[in-house]
């Protein structure tokens, strides 16, 4: 048999991510149902706002945690991108939104450049160093501004996470649907293939030529860049603040996991987890139209985790082979029904 068609390889992924669509649209009719006036344009649109920046950060996530590692890091740079931002622009008040914005992504790429070369050529565990960067960046922000940023974001930066690119379309949903071609292209490329190679079998792909550190480091320093693009949007719908990304590092994991992606690496779609990450949000919704404290969304977190970990740790094949020869045994010693000279069942 030849290569799969692109269109194959896409009704497989589609196919591999099947859970959390269905998980995604009953939830969302859950909401409608909840809230008759969700699916108006006004209040959809702005709930899809507010799941942007967990999308991109899925994205992002995705990358590193297929490849074999993971990025806590991705909360606290969001903080520190608000925060840098905001200081800049109490600095320099002339400054324009384009430099501004790619020197913030320029930024993000850094720390995960930094996080990547500490994870592979100082062999440190990926969750540890970037638990470690989490609290350098968390202490250098409270540090700096003493936990009350100066200055504000003007209204040329806050555009793409506040305002419409055309009709009710907010330009944050249209970031999300760019972000979502340009990760899809990237998983469908050399580099994507050797990604999931890597997370996989780090050593069978060493051995099968694979660059192993590039192509971790290059991971890292993708989620730092999203995790720069979801400042921009947080810092356009909700301001400047010191905490501006606490617990995303969490919600962005929980949300690759909820989309069947599997910790350790090797599998996974990253559609599927940008999906896990809108279900997330919708589960989140859901809760709060239900009058459930939002305390809870943490422990809603946890038990994801935990069940989709625990699921995907299933020997389903092991158990198959297990239960087969009793299934067998069972059905040799069920009562046959008994036939009369004709051959009719009694």
């Amino acid at each position: 048999m030849g290569r799969p068609t692109p269109t194959r390889r896409f009704l497989a992924s589609l196919r591999a991510g099947a859970p959390v669509y269905v998980l995604l649209a009953v939830l969302l009719v859950a909401l409608g149902l909840e809230d008759p006036t969700f699916f108006e344009p006004d209040p959809f649109f702005a709930f899809l706002k507010r799941s942007a920046p967990l999308i991109v950060l899925a994205a992002g996530q995705y990358l590193v945690i297929v490849s074999g590692g993971y990025d806590l890091s991705v909360g606290a740079l969001v903080t520190v991108g608000v925060v840098v931002t905001a200081e800049t622009y109490h600095a320099f008040p002339g400054a324009h939104w384009t430099v501004v914005v790619a020197l913030l992504i320029a930024g993000g790429a850094f720390v995960g450049l930094v996080n990547g070369l500490v994870t592979t050529v100082l062999r440190v565990p990926s969750f540890i160093a970037t638990l470690g960067m989490t609290l350098i960046l968390e202490g250098a922000v409270f540090y700096w501004t003493q936990g009350s940023p100066r200055g504000i974001l003007p209204d040329d930066f806050r555009t793409i996470g506040r305002n419409t690119a055309f009709g009710p379309v907010p330009w944050a949903v249209v970031l999300c649907l760019v972000i979502g071609v340009v990760a899809v292209t990237i998983m469908r490329s050399d580099f994507g293939r050797t990604l999931i190679a890597t997370g996989d079998n780090a050593r069978a792909a060493g051995l099968a030529g694979v660059r192993v550190l590039w192509v971790r480091t290059l991971a890292f320093v993708l989620s730092g860049a999203a995790a720069a693009v979801a400042a921009i949007l947080v810092g356009g719908f909700s301001g400047v603040s010191a905490q501006a990304g606490r617990g995303y590092e969490f919600e962005a994991i929980t949300a690759v996991v909820l989309g069947g992606v599997a910790l350790g690496g090797g599998s996974g779609s990253v559609v599927a987890a940008m999906a896990g990450a809108l279900s997330l949000q919708t589960l989140f919704t859901l809760l709060n139209l239900r009058g459930v404290s939002g305390a809870m969304e943490t422990t809603v977190q946890g038990v994801i985790v935990i069940t989709a970990v625990a699921l995907g740790a299933l020997d389903w094949a092991g158990t198959r082979r297990r239960v087969t020869p009793y299934l067998s045994l069972l059905v040799r010693h069920l009562p046959r029904p008994s036939r009369n000279p004709r051959g009719e069942q009694r």
